[in-house]
């Protein structure tokens, strides 16, 4: 390892992942301010909702590393979650930096890229577990930690400057059925060499005690699923691996075979069987095969959890899926918990579930049938005890969550605590780590196959037009500027008490269009810019005297 020299600095910079949950991207520094390397560890995604419409996928903005690319190292990937991984195969062409993960993150990993037709292109190191990476001034080792995916690790970060401990997500499972458990031992070495900084998950901050193990997961599926009558779907987040195992053997227990279904779900355990896991299991059936069977005789094993409207437990329950469907003595299992901001969607779904005579069985009334894949307060309190930082760094987690582990790890009598902020470039060494600078953070917005930024005028116009309405409004003028047909009016989203008082109210919009035209004189008719814009203001003072709303108002203008 290199030494550090005068005017080294050691700096923490997350651009995502910190005051919200999920869009993970972290960047370590190492140097003097002028000539500093980056190291990437994650970039993931987050996802829309009712306030990003028609939008499904958020990207982090990379525009500080962009700027920096020729001095980035590397990206270094702790697990294969989507807020760790899924912007990579969006945002890497702008970085063009070698990719290091484990083997089943790289499989998962290389599936995206393939869909990106980046496979060629993107350098990928598989590293295997405990591995060592080494970048320039940093020297990185990988710790096995537990979480709900396969091979999630935490990373050691040696620099000149001092070590940090950067956790990703991880929980401490005893018994996590695939893959090894958490390596405290490791941990422990690290906090003997003296760790200078833990940067840690923050999710399960304010939920005492320990969140639970696979293994007690399982226990509750076996018996649950061998009562159950019918047909019978769970869904779970593909992602966990060890509980699709679990559903599956509880299947099997209870003479049932499975049909997986959903794309992430057939994915999700390609992947698994690629490293060795999910072994000594019956095959999958496929949808067409599953019809064959009994009901008593098959599980459904679903993506659609948390209600995402294009998966296919929604599909089912929509009655839209074409080959599995759900009815009376039928069940579905929600073996998941609600992300927060999924309320909604899932309580719709599972009404539609219901109204279908399906019987619902989620965690709120069987608590054994999930367990949270990051720490509680006590796993939390253990791993401090492990590592014995110097400076806390809590991450991966709400405004709310950061400030509260902060002060938790006050109370356990760690020296230095620091909540950080998207963009807050936060010093580690030398000195007393602070905040020392700030650099632009925001989010890209995936609009259907275009990457927009957050505050482009199509989303706004968007949002407007849903709030709001729109309006197109159209004249043909002659030659000689007079009206050859319209103004003409159409309207989108506009409500009336029926058809025919909604044309009477586009009629008055059409008189009131006609009336701003026939005020413009000279040349001020004969520029179809200028026409546009008086029709569309008097349209919207129209409007707002009508509906009370101001709508898009679209006008064109067509010579004759």
């Amino acid at each position: 390892m290199t030494k550090a020299h005068k005017g080294d600095e050691l700096v923490f910079l997350p651009l995502g992942g910190s005051n919200e949950i999920g869009m993970n991207f972290n960047l370590y520094g190492f140097g003097p301010p002028h000539d500093r390397k980056w190291i990437v560890v994650d970039l993931g995604v987050t996802f829309g909702d009712q306030t990003t419409p028609g939008v499904e996928v958020i990207l982090p903005d990379p525009q500080f590393m962009v700027e920096n690319k020729d001095r980035l190292l590397g990206i270094v990937l702790t697990h294969a979650h989507e807020d760790h991984i899924g912007a990579v195969a969006w945002l890497w062409p702008r970085f063009k930096a070698p990719i290091f993960a484990t083997p089943f993150t790289a499989f998962i990993l290389r599936e995206k890229l393939r869909e990106a037709g980046l496979l060629d292109e993107a350098e990928i190191t598989i590293v295997p577990l405990n591995g060592t990476i080494e970048l320039g001034p940093f020297s990185l080792e990988l710790i096995t930690l537990t979480h709900s995916i396969p091979e999630p690790n935490g990373l050691a970060i040696r620099t000149p400057l001092g070590t940090i401990l950067h956790t990703g997500d991880w929980k401490i499972d005893p018994d996590p059925l695939l893959g090894s458990v958490t390596d405290s031992a490791a941990i422990q070495r690290l906090g003997d060499e003296g760790v200078l900084a833990m940067v840690c998950d923050s999710t399960n901050v304010f939920v005492d005690g320990h969140a639970g193990s696979e293994a007690e997961v399982r226990e509750a599926l076996i018996p649950l699923i061998g009562s159950l009558n019918g047909k019978v779907a769970v869904a779970c987040f593909a992602s966990n691996v060890a509980r699709m195992d679990s559903v599956c053997r509880a299947a099997e227990a209870a003479g049932r075979r499975v049909c997986l279904v959903g794309r992430s779900m057939i994915r999700m355990a390609s992947a698994a069987k690629s490293v060795g896991l999910m072994e000594g299991l019956k095959p999958f059936l496929d949808d067409h095969e599953a019809k064959a069977f009994p009901p008593k005789a098959i599980l459904y094993l679903c993506t659609g959890s948390q209600g995402e409207p294009r998966a296919a437990l929604s599909r089912i329950a929509e009655g839209t899926h074409p080959h599995v469907s759900l009815g009376a003595n039928d069940a579905c299992v929600f073996s998941s918990r609600i992300i927060p901001g999924n309320d909604i969607p899932i309580r719709n779904l599972q009404n539609k579930l219901a109204d279908r005579g399906v019987r619902l069985y989620t965690e709120r009334d069987h608590p054994g049938i999930h367990v949270s894949g990051h720490p509680c307060r006590d796993e939390l309190a253990e791993m401090y005890r492990w590592a014995r930082p110097t400076i806390a760094v809590p991450t991966h987690g709400e405004r709310r969550h950061l400030l509260e582990h902060a002060a938790f790890a006050r109370d356990l009598q760690v020296p230095q605590q620091v909540t950080p902020r998207n963009g807050d470039m936060v010093r580690l060494a030398p000195g007393r780590a602070e905040i020392i600078g700030e650099v632009p953070a925001g989010r890209l917005y995936v609009d259907g196959r275009v990457v927009t930024p957050e505050n482009g005028d199509a989303l706004r116009e968007r949002r407007h037009a849903a709030s709001n309405g729109v309006i197109a409004v159209s004249v043909a003028l002659d030659g000689r500027n007079k009206i050859v047909s319209g103004p003409q009016v159409r309207a989108l989203g506009l409500a009336a008490d029926d058809a025919e008082a909604l044309d009477d109210m586009l009629d008055d919009l059409a008189d009131e269009a006609e009336r701003a035209l026939d005020r413009l004189k000279g040349p001020d008719r004969d520029d179809d810019e200028t026409v546009e814009s008086a029709m569309s203001r008097a349209v919207k003072k129209a409007s707002q005297r009508l509906w009370g709303r101001r709508p898009v108002v679209e006008t064109t203008v067509l010579r004759v």
